[in-house]
């Protein structure tokens, strides 16, 4: 198998910095529909603020802390100095694949038209319409977390239809990816270990060194150097 191990994708974040529109200092609240993600800290300090039908919930952020976070939950990188995140995530190509929905007002989620405008970056004015989301969905998120704060947990229900109605048309696409990747990947160990049994070793002998690349590019939570795990490269062998 060359795919990252598990069929999980790997990326390196440097949460956002300058104010919100609630005075914080952070990234874009949103959900996962279909992947669960990982922060392993390893610079700086910060806070997660996660909302889920238990209601919302601020865990601090410090290196070394290790958190994940499963299909549903909203959550916000919140940096107050220097916050790093290696960001590990199931399901290699989902996320990439559009599996995250923005907590945007009601009126934009429910609208895919909507949605997809508020949602993408016109290329040139990236830094710009990157905050321009990410107040957008701020302003969503604090009325979802006031109204399950208050014990109406109606508008979080009715968001989590919405993120489902616009990610619907893309399953089918999704499955391919995940056959691909997750699904290969627990179908090849399940031969590894069916081999082992059998004392074979055959797989050892196609060990191989791979790497992927870091890319730049403009995430919901912050600037992101992403690594295409589904594609890695073979690295030229080393010379004593």
């Amino acid at each position: 198998m060359t795919a990252f191990p598990g069929g999980t994708s790997v990326s390196r974040l440097s949460v956002y910095t300058g104010a919100c529109a609630d005075g914080l200092e952070g990234g874009t609240p949103h959900l996962h529909t279909a992947s669960t993600e990982a922060y392993v800290v390893t610079g700086g300090h910060g806070a997660l603020h996660t909302l889920d039908l238990n209601g919302p919930r601020e865990t601090e952020l410090t290196p070394g802390t290790t958190v994940w976070f499963t299909p549903g939950t909203i959550h916000r990188a919140v940096n107050r100095g220097g916050l790093e995140v290696v960001v590990v995530m199931q399901n290699a190509g989902l996320p990439e694949a559009g599996d995250a929905v923005m907590t945007f007002p009601p009126e934009v989620v429910s609208d895919p038209a909507a949605y997809q405008e508020a949602a993408t970056l016109p290329e040139g004015e990236e830094e710009a319409a990157v905050a321009r989301r990410r107040d957008l969905a701020v302003e969503g998120y604090l009325r979802l977390a006031a109204s399950v704060r208050a014990g109406d947990p109606g508008p979080l229900l009715r968001f989590y239809d919405s993120a489902v109605a616009l990610v619907r048309p893309k399953v089918d696409g999704w499955r391919r990816i995940w056959e691909s990747t997750v699904a290969a990947e627990t179908r090849g160990t399940d031969e590894t270990l069916a081999a082992l049994a059998r004392g074979d070793g055959g797989h050892l002998r196609r060990a191989a060194l791979l790497e992927a690349p870091a890319q730049e590019r403009w995430g919901m939570c912050g600037h992101l150097r992403a690594h295409d795990v589904t594609r890695p490269v073979i690295p030229p062998p080393a010379h004593p």
